[in-house]
């Protein structure tokens, strides 16, 4: 059925960067969950624009301070050279604190718009998974889902929060700065844009080998991290079997391998950041140098005479010019990456949810002396199906007995495999009904068309006479419970684990139910009996608790239909001894599927079907089955065993 819950051994390590598809389409979505805040979005585009401006012209401020107040004081020039350069510094202070502030505020209303539009978009997320129907998650893992919510969201969260506004506000910095650097003078920048692109283009270089290193080392990564996962979930069959040797020899081959690479890895990163550093000092030094004799010679630019205030200035635009374009280029990766995070979050929000053209209801009734039944607006504990007919608007009501006939049934989960072949079988309300075959003969698949899970293309199924596809699905699944093999609890305590079958049920109807199933013994011998919280799945209870819980919240559901799928095969036979009492209290006058590995656990059945191949090979009760000498026979003595 469902997938793992991880994503494999290989899916701890980080992915490479993954490209948005369709990037115009995606924006337009994202910003959709946060078109309420258009006014706070100008507000922030606003702030981004003072933010970048504000230290476009504060740097300005340095040719004014070193030319018009240190030049002419240091000449002695003026006499108020001091009270120019206190007037000058505050207003360049100011403006930089008008910038910071600007900054503050875009990133802080830039957090709590992506808060906002991100509570959205996970109650969007999380409303169509509740839709999807069961086909999706058996054909999606549960680490993959799990990622959705956790990698693709948190993303998306940061490009939202910081990456969107960085990437604004260094783009208009950038573009603010080269215009300032044209001005000072365009010969120099053009020689600024030469040793910047030779710089860019060694750090491209390194930076490529670099990646393709780190790229083999996160392999190894995910290798190292799924050998470790399964050695700690395998740990006892390791110990048993006194392979901590062996174990320890394959580790050490998957951890040398991730050694070298790392090795490799890194000695291209570490050698990144020194090259670079050293490149930006000598691109400083030439910048300076060519600027200084460009002083000295007072060459005449657009800002007019080049001096040594334009020089300081130049320089300090150099720097602001290369630290935004660095910032660019990795805010780029980070929106690429959560755009497509974003993607993945958006297709799960577009799939198609669970087809439900069903118009059947389930209702409370009552009947009347003449065994008429109709319609209650109170609970009677009396069921019935109301059929509206298309055809002439007349309304009839159907007791919910719990009647289920399959009529030349073939399904198949995929178009080209069948799984079931021309299945026809019919089970009246209150009896007991066993499938018994080996793995993939099709018994589970019979009990998820029971439930809708899947639609069949062919044949019929009927429930109370009435053709499944004409029943809402939510009404139908309300008059089945299912015991499954694989046990699942829910955060809580023991009390609402039970009232998950029925969220209004007393506390006196839950005991009851698990009294009905045997548990009432081992949960008053619990902590805190009832209320003891059950965490991690029940993993303070043993498998067959848990199974035993399963029961009981079935049960307390009390419905005429009910499909026990392996229930027993993890409680030991001690404790199902236990239980069969509780569980022929449980069947009595219900109609009951079961799927069964343990014959004993049949032997008392109505109807038992062996199937094969999708196929019905034999059918009838224990004495029947076992007079035929058939595979029933052969399963039942040992000749045969299951797969």
């Amino acid at each position: 059925m469902a997938g793992p819950r991880g994503g494999g051994p290989g899916g701890r390590g980080q992915k490479p960067l993954e490209k948005p598809k369709n990037v115009g389409v995606t924006i337009r979505r994202i910003f959709s969950y946060m078109s309420e805040f258009k006014p706070l979005i100008i507000l922030v585009v606003v702030f981004i624009i003072i933010s970048a401006l504000a230290s476009v012209i504060g740097t300005s401020f340095l040719k004014k301070v070193i030319d018009d107040c240190i030049e002419p004081m240091i000449k002695g020039k003026t006499d108020s050279g001091m009270s120019k350069f206190v007037k000058t510094l505050t207003v360049m202070s100011i403006i930089y604190v008008i910038g910071a502030a600007s900054t503050f505020c875009y990133a802080r209303i830039m957090l709590n718009i992506s808060t906002k539009a991100l509570y959205k978009i996970r109650v969007d997320l999380f409303t169509k998974m509740e839709a999807l129907p069961i086909r999706f998650f058996d054909t999606h893992t549960h680490g993959e889902i799990m990622s959705r919510y956790t990698n693709d969201v948190d993303t998306l969260r940061e490009m939202l929060s910081n990456s969107l506004a960085s990437f604004i506000s260094a783009a208009i910095t950038v573009t603010g700065v080269f215009v300032m650097m044209i001005y000072y003078s365009w010969q120099l920048t053009l020689i600024v844009i030469v040793l910047f692109f030779v710089i860019v283009k060694l750090t491209a270089f390194i930076g490529s080998r670099s990646g393709a290193y780190f790229k083999e080392q996160q392999k190894n990564v995910g290798k190292a991290n799924g050998y470790i996962e399964e050695m700690i979930e395998g740990v006892r069959v390791v110990k048993v079997f006194c392979h901590e040797q062996k174990a320890k020899n394959e580790f050490d081959v998957i951890n040398d391998d991730l050694r070298k690479a790392a090795t490799k890895a890194n000695t291209f990163a570490s050698i990144m950041g020194p090259l670079m550093n050293n490149l930006s000092y000598i691109h400083y030094a030439i910048t300076a140098i060519i600027g200084g004799i460009m002083a000295i010679k007072g060459v005449h630019t657009f800002s007019g005479v080049f001096t040594v205030g334009t020089v300081i200035a130049f320089l300090q635009y150099t720097r602001n010019f290369a630290m935004p374009i660095q910032q660019i280029s990795q805010q780029f990766n980070s929106v690429l990456s959560a755009l497509a995070g974003a993607e993945r979050v958006l297709s799960i929000i577009d799939e198609t949810p669970e087809v439900d053209d069903g118009y059947v209801t389930l209702v409370n009734a009552k009947i009347d002396e003449n065994g008429n039944i109709t319609e209650s607006d109170k609970r009677t504990g009396i069921w019935a199906w109301k059929h509206p007919h298309q055809a002439t608007g007349e309304i009839t009501y159907t007791r919910l007995e719990g009647r289920v006939e399959f009529d030349d049934v073939t399904f198949g989960y995929e178009p080209d495999k069948t799984v079931l072949n021309g299945i026809t079988l019919y089970a009246k309300a209150g009896q007991k009904i066993a499938f018994v075959g080996s793995t993939g003969a099709g018994k589970t698949t019979i009990t998820n068309l029971i439930n809708r899970f899947y639609d069949v293309p062919d044949g019929k199924i009927r429930y109370d006479g009435i053709n499944i596809n004409k029943i809402k699905k939510a009404d139908l699944r309300r008059s089945l419970s299912m015991v499954l093999q694989d046990t699942h609890l829910f955060t809580g305590t023991v009390m609402d684990n039970i009232r998950f079958g029925k969220l209004d049920a007393t506390d006196e109807e839950c005991i009851k139910a698990a009294k009905l199933a045997n548990a009432h013994s081992f949960i008053k011998h619990l902590p805190e009996g009832y209320n003891t919280v059950i965490t991690g799945d029940g993993a303070n209870l043993s498998q067959g608790q848990r199974q035993l819980l399963a029961i009981a919240r079935a049960a307390v559901a009390d419905p005429p239909v009910l499909i026990l799928d392996e229930a027993t095969s993890s409680i030991d036979t001690r404790t199902e001894a236990l239980i069969e009492k509780g569980m022929d209290q449980l069947m009595a006058g219900r109609t009951v599927f079961v799927i069964a590995h343990r014959l004993s656990t049949v032997r008392n059945s109505n109807a038992i079907m062996v199937l094969e191949h999708g196929k019905i090979i034999e059918r009838g009760d224990h004495e029947d089955l076992i007079a035929q000498k058939g595979k029933y026979y052969q399963l039942y003595t040992g000749m045969f065993e299951l797969s």
